[in-house]
């Protein structure tokens, strides 16, 4: 155990969940299901008894280093990692994986974003622990993949080869977010699953896709050993993302490796990217609303309605709808038009980056 380490992806805005989360404020730091407790703590809550508290790490943005210790106040300097501008994925893991690296170069490591929800607690853990033991001998990179209930269009798509007698299976393809008709036809197949954005490696693995498939962020960051956990580190990190290439680790590793794997999972998640994924994974009244804040209801169903406490809210005649309010920002869209609200963040945007 005490070579298990986590890396939390705690940086994104989460445009989606607008106008809840912010710029100044991301989803991930909100009580988002009302349980006292924000994503990020649910996420490095998750991780209890799989890996000592010190070897969690969490990526961000710098705007959020004080957010993320105020939340997570065990947490020292060394454990949460300041990217100075968005990179997407790929180089936000290789400044994380090299500097394990530096420190335990037996380290076996799960990536893991802070927004997700996992409701199979123990569940989780039992697959995360299948994971960690294929991975701790083995030169492979391990995904989860969840088995789908739906023909979903929001979600990436893990092709797998079958083996009965495996607990991990080799996978075929990576798809991103397909159409409607694809996404049925991979459902009837049998042979997909979703793609969590969950991963699962040894820091020898993942170091050598790094260096196989992106080598100059590869070279960019194993310059940096050395400077890992010394008063020189933000220095290079901030050259370093100054230099390296905005790329995600689907797009640049695991769809060009030839040693990936799934296994396959079924506990209880969810991405939480949008209105309507919170919508499916909350507790519903008789009329199927979603209800959080001082709200009366009339002849309204089907709704996601989250309000702040202090304001009281009537609502009549709805039906499918979304209604949000936060920080001076309302917001009332269909459910089913939910993929409009990055488009209204952009025209909010004209109005004043403090609607944004």
């Amino acid at each position: 155990m005490n070579h298990t380490y986590v890396i939390i992806m705690a940086g994104g805005v989460g445009t989606r969940f607008w106008p809840f989360s912010r710029t100044s404020y991301p989803k991930q730091f909100h009580d988002v299901l009302g349980t006292g407790r924000t994503l990020l703590q649910q996420t490095a809550d998750r991780f209890d008894g799989v890996c000592p508290s010190e070897n969690i790490y969490i990526v961000t943005s710098s705007l959020y280093k004080d957010l993320c210790q105020q939340q997570l106040p065990a947490l020292t300097d060394d454990q949460v990692l300041c990217e100075p501008i968005a990179r997407n994925t790929a180089p936000c893991i290789a400044y994380a994986c090299y500097k394990i690296a530096q420190k335990d170069p037996d380290a076996n490591i799960i990536v893991a974003p802070a927004d997700h929800i996992i409701l199979k607690e123990e569940e989780f853990k039992r697959t995360i622990q299948t994971a960690l033991d294929q991975t701790k001998e083995q030169n492979i990179l391990v995904t989860l993949g969840i088995q789908p209930s739906r023909p979903d269009t929001g979600y990436g798509y893990i092709q797998y080869i079958p083996e009965s007698e495996k607990v991990i299976n080799k996978v075929k393809t990576f798809t991103e977010k397909p159409h409607l008709e694809l996404a049925k036809q991979f459902m009837e197949s049998g042979e997909f699953v979703w793609n969590a954005g969950i991963f699962v490696w040894n820091v020898k693995s993942i170091i050598q896709a790094f260096e196989a498939h992106l080598p100059e962020v590869a070279e960019i960051f194993a310059e940096g050993t050395g400077a890992y956990y010394t008063e020189h580190e933000k220095g290079f990190i901030d050259r370093a993302y100054s230099l390296t290439q905005s790329i995600s680790i689907d797009n640049g590793i695991m769809e060009k490796a030839k040693n990936v794997y799934v296994v396959l999972s079924d506990f209880g998640w969810s991405d939480l990217g949008t209105w309507k994924s919170l919508y499916e994974v909350s507790d519903k009244n008789d009329d199927l609303n979603v209800i959080d804040g001082h709200i009366i209801l009339y002849d309204t169903k089907n709704c996601i309605i989250k309000t702040p406490k202090d304001r009281l809210v009537v609502v009549n005649g709805l039906d499918g709808y979304i209604v949000a309010e936060y920080d001076n920002v309302l917001m009332i869209c269909r459910k089913e038009e939910e993929q409009k609200v990055k488009n209204f963040v952009a025209d909010a945007r004209e109005r004043g980056t403090e609607f944004v």
